[in-house]
């Protein structure tokens, strides 16, 4: 059985996800074999808030060049994840809006 610090890898800081706070939807990086219902189950253990929804997508690798040297970024997992309008907020993410 996993654990919800292994599920979560980390949050995604960038500014379209800042923008989205507003609406409770948070960002997070996960284990690429996580399934919805278990992210949901870990976000609301490790942060003690209800989730609606869980989008997941896959961020393919992309080339990358240094000089003579390219190779490819990782493709890792990005999960969305919307709060209930009766739930509070995340307070790791309130510091950073």
């Amino acid at each position: 059985m996993k654990n919800f610090h292994d599920i979560i890898i980390a949050p995604v800081i960038t500014e379209a996800s800042m923008d989205k706070i507003n609406d409770k939807k948070y960002t997070f990086k996960v284990q690429k074999d996580a399934t919805k219902p278990e992210i949901a189950d870990a976000v609301e253990k490790a942060f003690g808030v209800k989730v609606a929804v869980v989008n997941t997508m896959i961020m393919n690798r992309k080339p990358k060049r240094r000089g003579y040297t390219s190779g490819y970024t990782a493709e890792w997992k990005k999960a969305i994840v919307t709060l209930t309008a009766d739930s509070k907020t995340i307070e790791f993410f309130e510091g950073m809006n």
